[in-house]
């Protein structure tokens, strides 16, 4: 009767914990979600020429392979390598709105956290050890839960880490069957590929490694690890551009000028928390592959790849936070009193806890379309765009890069300038920023001097030397934008000086009038 009652309470306790776990799990995945609610995710300019790409795919069936929006690249070749993200974040707008834009990061925010967490659980089964990591790297990451494509390469690469580091221990190697699966939507979704590819190739040099000398352990074979890496290899030329897609890459990485000036490329400031966090992931992690009584290679390399990615721009964080967290996982011992019970049953309660904190924290952040319109009007010239439709005024078009994205999708114009890198380079951007900071040499900016329309943020120093200008009219001003057009009479004021900008203006007039 005693081991009755005794095997009675040993159940209700393992219950109890299995509850307790579960909803701590669901509490750990939902996280995310608040720290994506944050931040403004309509207002983030560059998912609106993701949208008009999108848009574009859908209504002419077909990948574009040159440029068609914006006047300095027009007809030139140019790759869209996000096609497939495009194709995703505009389907879901078609079918939800404003919403559908915050909907595909808080998913992607959910679906990242599990993700991460499967790659500690499964290299340390501690269960507290597991979730205060997942907890960690996701904190560290907070900042970039935006509706970009990188967070689909931020959930390939937690899947390929998991993939690499666990057939290295276990030996399965047809897990590694999944990867050239990968790759080949990965190619199709983000440029970033490209470091996966380098951890693949980290893995073939450490089996590589283990032929000559011993003391490196993996239990991946040489001729395993060739053959996964060339079908990898394969699988990201099956995308529209073919080999090509490599070039765009390299073009991507030499816009080393591009560094200081666009925010999310410049490195690390180290003047928030979550900056902390990762510098302190980082040491752990150094700490333990030091004290570590074999030879971390694979793990070594890792985490010198994750440095280089993640301190050249702030924007990768997520190469370390991840190596990091997976690397502690792998080395630090763990406590069999803190070893994960949940059994597979209590993944259904766990899915439906997060989906309901999910639904929560869109209640909590008052998530709805009319509420993100108004965020949108507040931040975006969407009121400026309205006036310019609505009098029909024309092209050529002068824009900052800030703007560039919703004026793409808003305006329906060929734009000036926008975030795509690849599409008008380092010196155009350089030049386009210090145009827009009334940078000396301002008045004699090509795009400048032909533009019939000028729609700038009100604030912007150049704004104050345009008003000055008698060949421009002030033609709209509200608190966000401010919209100059061409003075329709120059003379109308008797004895006004002609600016070195206006007789530019004339010059480029005349030059095209021939």
């Amino acid at each position: 009767m005693n081991l009755a009652v005794s095997t009675d309470l040993h159940e209700a306790q393992s219950l109890k914990l299995q509850w307790t776990q579960a909803i701590a799990l669901s509490v750990l995945y939902a996280i995310p979600v608040f720290f994506a609610l944050r931040m403004d995710q309509v207002t983030d300019t560059d998912v609106w020429w993701h949208l008009r790409i999108g848009q574009w795919i859908v209504e002419h069936k077909a990948i574009p392979h040159t440029e068609l929006f914006s006047t300095f690249a027009s007809g030139k070749p140019w790759a869209a390598y996000s096609w497939l993200f495009e194709l995703i974040v505009f389907g879901l707008f078609q079918k939800l709105g404003l919403i559908g834009i915050v909907v595909y990061t808080s998913t992607m925010a959910v679906a990242i956290t599990v993700a991460v967490h499967q790659v500690v659980r499964r290299l340390n089964s501690d269960f507290t050890l597991g979730v205060g990591l997942t907890f960690l790297a996701m904190y560290t990451m907070g900042r970039i839960f935006t509706p970009r494509p990188w967070l689909l390469t931020i959930l390939f690469f937690a899947l390929e880490i998991n993939i690499l580091m666990g057939v290295r221990r276990t030996g399965k190697t047809r897990e590694l069957l999944w990867l050239p699966l990968i790759f080949a939507v990965w190619t199709n979704i983000h440029i970033q590929f490209i470091d996966g590819l380098l951890v693949l190739g980290i893995g073939l040099t450490e089996s590589v490694a283990a032929q000559r000398w011993p003391v490196i352990e993996t239990k991946i074979r040489l001729r395993w690890m060739v053959s996964i890496f060339l079908a990898c290899l394969a699988a990201t030329l099956l995308n529209p551009h073919g080999w090509k897609i490599y070039k765009v890459a390299y073009d991507l990485v030499m816009q080393v000028a591009l560094l200081p000036q666009i925010m999310e490329f410049s490195p690390i400031s180290f003047r928030n928390l979550d900056d902390w966090c990762l510098v302190g992931i980082l040491l752990a992690a150094t700490v333990v592959l030091s004290r570590a009584r074999r030879i971390a290679f694979f793990e070594t390399m890792l985490l010198a790849l994750s440095i280089v990615v993640s301190f050249r721009s702030q924007r990768d964080i997520w190469v370390l936070a991840i190596a990091g967290v997976a690397i502690l996982a792998s080395v630090l011992k763990e406590l069999p009193s803190g070893r994960i019970v949940l059994r597979s049953s209590a993944i259904p309660l766990v899915a439906v806890a997060t989906v309901s904190f999910v639904s929560l924290a869109f209640l909590a952040a008052g998530t709805n379309n009319a509420g993100l319109q108004l965020r949108l009007e507040r931040s975006l010239p969407v009121q400026a765009v309205k006036s310019i439709k609505q009098r029909g005024w024309q092209g050529p078009l002068y824009n900052d890069l800030n703007w560039g994205g919703f004026l793409i999708w808003s305006l329906r114009m060929p734009v000036s300038m926008d975030g795509r890198t690849n599409v008008h380079g380092s010196e155009r951007i350089v030049r386009s920023y210090a145009t827009w900071s009334s940078h000396p040499g301002w008045d004699s900016d090509p795009d400048l001097l032909q533009a019939n329309l000028i729609i700038a943020q009100a604030s912007a120093p150049l704004v104050q030397l345009l008003r000055f200008q008698p060949c421009l009219q002030l033609a709209y001003q509200d608190q966000l934008a401010a919209v100059f057009i061409p003075q329709k009479d120059e003379n109308a004021e008797t004895g006004a000086i002609v600016t070195g900008f206006c007789a530019g203006r004339d010059k480029v007039s005349n030059q095209q009038a021939k």
